[in-house]
């Protein structure tokens, strides 16, 4: 190992846990016979370098930030560096951190970025972190940042997680060229304005999950991501019907939560068609007419809720069913809905029995 690439780890490691952390003297050999928890390292070219940093109590002897944790510079010499991850790291308010870094330095080796429930961690997202071209997971979630999503971040990523920050602003059109990302996880920030039609590009997206934020306006173009197994969308004023979410074409979808959107409307049938749901949420909305019995034919389905609409007529579901979704099924708050039993002895909660 390079001396020069020793010193670097361990003066990257003293700005974040503090100066009384002596490296030198405890791990003299840090890719070798002295491991430090939470570093690993490879070979290139006959030479150790590091590849991963973690900091944060993850186990009893991980490294720990202090309460002046800081970046230091030294921390971008490491020039194989591919995963860099931070948890619980800057949690002092009184003493903030950005994400303002000299990211560049970074650009040829860093493929995973975290950070996680960081409180003290503030400011927008650079758009530095754009330069990053071999980014492939970018996981910023539980801290405390503002501001608007970059549109320069452009198709870099497999994974984006933001989530539980308080980033404002409306989704960039610019999302949709992130062609490459498989999971984009959005959720509980203030976020604001329609949902791109653009986000339909996302073809080999699995997981959707922008939950409360304050989005509005559905499109169809959602249908187009056919790989989409998680719709989350629950606690946004988004409004429409369920028409216009293009669910038809959704054929692996498995978990659907729509829960308190603002859609009126009828059900659609064609729900159904997507055969490995086992998760739908339609509950808190202003939904009309009739509950299509076909939902008894997923045979996969673990969970339907349905309640605190202004669905109408009879639920012809079996005996079997209701059997089946046990506590999981729930249709209370509907005013004009009512069912029957084939059995006696059986209650719905919330649900008036049929009276013919």
């Amino acid at each position: 190992m390079e001396e020069t690439e020793r010193e670097a780890l361990y003066l990257a490691i003293q700005g974040f846990v503090g100066s009384h952390w002596d490296g030198r003297n405890l791990y003299p050999d840090p890719c070798g016979w002295t491991p430090i928890q939470g570093v690993s390292c490879d070979v290139f070219e006959g030479l150790w370098y590091v590849v991963v940093v973690n900091i944060g109590p993850v186990l009893d002897n991980s490294l720990e930030c202090s309460q002046e944790a800081a970046f230091s510079p030294q921390l971008f010499e490491l020039k194989r560096l591919r995963s860099l991850s931070f948890f619980r790291c800057f949690t002092s308010v009184n003493q903030t951190t950005t994400l303002s870094q000299d990211w560049r330095k970074l650009s040829g080796s860093l493929e995973t970025l975290e950070f996680r429930s960081n409180d003290g961690l503030t400011g927008a997202i650079p758009v530095d972190l754009a330069l990053l071209s071999n980014l492939q997971s970018l996981v910023l979630v539980e801290n405390s940042l503002t501001g608007e999503l970059p549109q320069e971040l452009g198709n870099l990523l497999l994974i984006l997680d933001l989530s539980g920050n308080s980033l404002s602003g409306s989704l960039p059109c610019s999302i949709g060229g992130m062609s490459s990302l498989l999971k984009l996880d959005l959720s509980n920030n203030h976020l604001n304005g329609d949902i791109p039609s653009e986000l339909g590009k996302l073809k080999n997206l699995t997981l959707l999950d922008l939950r409360n934020n304050s989005l509005s306006g559905v499109t169809p173009s959602l249908g187009d991501m056919a790989s989409l197994r998680y719709m989350l969308l629950s606690d946004n004023p988004l409004g429409g019907n369920l028409m216009q979410l293009g669910l038809r074409n959704l054929r692996s979808l498995t978990t659907l939560d729509l829960s308190n959107t603002g859609f009126v409307g009828g059900i659609p049938e064609y729900i159904t068609d997507s055969r490995r749901l086992r998760f739908i949420a339609l509950d808190n909305n202003n939904l009309t007419g009739s509950v299509p019995k076909k939902f008894q034919e997923l045979s996969g389905l673990t969970a339907l809720y349905l309640n605190d609409n202004n669905l109408t007529g009879e639920l012809e579901f079996s005996d079997e069913f209701y059997r089946r979704m046990g506590s999981r099924f729930a249709a209370w708050n509907n005013p004009n809905l009512c069912c029957r039993f084939e059995s006696s002895g059986r209650v719905l909660p919330g649900v008036q029995r049929c009276e013919n």
